[in-house]
């Protein structure tokens, strides 16, 4: 397996995703590429987040893991099982091991539907128990998510925002699963809210040990909850770190344009903001995808094609030519320091270009 990090104890991960790459048609014989030669992976127990602007492929790749969309070519396997390879009543036994909480609480709920059997009918479909022991799981998931049993026989018009989004938690907690994809949970929320459903899934985690794909443009949610964090643009992971060692020293310029678009208290920026648009996916440029808006570009990095993902300290992965060459980051108020000359990262990216590959994992 190939990445930016090494799975806990070299064991196989509990996720796993390998190549994973899907395009859209467009008219005129054209393709769009949304997600393209993906690698990651997720250990039970763990948050993964995947960051990036609206159209870099996030939700498609979540939609690709659980199988909603079918993916052009890669390997998916959860527990040693090849996803990919199930059909019909497998495919829908899969379906208890890894659930989704989606982005809008007033959509992904059937407003003709009762609480009682949103949470109910699954338990049954996947016979995991018989209808007086679901009824009274679903009393528990009730109270596992902040809710009153009481509340069963309500429709999911007559609940708040944030009730609707508990109501969606404890859905997907209702059979077990050991995987939830988190599609922007919190982003249709209020900030409040948005605090007490991060909280409530990081209670979850510890209580149940579910695993979590937690797809997100919020980098102040990821940095309080996540593990790691993948950076995606234009349908490739361009950054891979722990969430502590992403922010403090990011080692793509991509990376590093995001952190400097969010908001701070102090109102200083340690980085230069983003500017420009990304690549046209149906017409993607040669070489690295982000040169375009790079500050850091060289003539160079428009040659050959996107960079690969490549281990460049422990547990930390980049898709920069120049990333060990970049200037010292830093987490605080201070601001960005001098750049590294040109020169010195044309020397450093032949370097790294003329080493033998090293193994890496998303």
């Amino acid at each position: 397996m190939t990445g930016a990090t090494e799975p806990a104890h070299g064991r196989e991960p509990l996720l796993v995703v390998q190549g994973l790459r899907k395009t859209f048609p467009l008219p005129g014989n054209q393709r769009m590429v949304a997600v393209d030669g993906v690698d990651l992976y997720l250990n039970q127990g763990e948050t993964l987040a995947v960051v990036g602007e609206s159209g870099c492929g996030k939700s498609t790749l979540g939609r690709l893991i659980l199988r909603l969309q079918d993916a052009d070519e890669g390997a998916l396997r959860l527990g040693g099982t090849d996803l990919r390879a199930l059909r019909g009543r497998a495919l829908r036994a899969m379906r208890r091991r890894i659930q989704v909480v989606f982005q809008d609480p007033f959509a992904s709920l059937d407003p003709r539907q009762r609480i009682r059997d949103v949470l109910v009918r699954p338990m049954r479909l996947h016979g995991l128990c018989d209808g007086r022991e679901a009824e009274r799981r679903a009393a528990a998931l009730m109270e596992q998510v902040g809710l009153s049993p009481a509340q069963l026989d309500r429709l999911p018009h007559q609940f708040s925002g944030g009730q609707r989004q508990r109501v969606a938690i404890a859905r997907a907690l209702s059979v077990q699963p050991e995987v939830i994809v988190c599609d922007e949970p919190v982003s249709a929320l209020d900030v409040s809210v948005q605090a007490q459903v991060v909280n409530l899934l990081q209670d979850l985690q510890r209580d149940t040990g579910v695993a979590l794909l937690f797809i997100s443009h919020d980098l102040a949610v990821v940095r309080h909850l996540a593990h790691r964090v993948a950076v995606m643009y234009s349908g490739r992971l361009v950054e891979t770190a722990p969430t502590t060692q992403l922010f403090r020293d990011p080692r793509h310029p991509y990376t590093r344009a995001l952190l400097a678009a969010a908001p701070r208290t102090d109102g200083a920026r340690t980085h230069a903001p983003l500017t420009g648009e990304p690549p046209n996916p149906a017409a993607l440029p040669p070489g690295c995808r982000f040169h375009g808006r790079c500050p850091d570009a060289h003539p160079v990095c428009t040659e050959g094609v996107h960079p690969p993902l490549r281990l460049i300290a422990p547990n930390h992965g980049s898709a920069c030519l120049f990333a060990e060459s970049l200037p010292a980051a830093t987490d605080t108020a201070a601001g960005p320091t001098e750049p590294t000359p040109v020169a010195a990262r044309i020397a450093a990216y032949r370097r790294a270009r003329d080493r033998a590959p090293a193994p890496t994992e998303a």
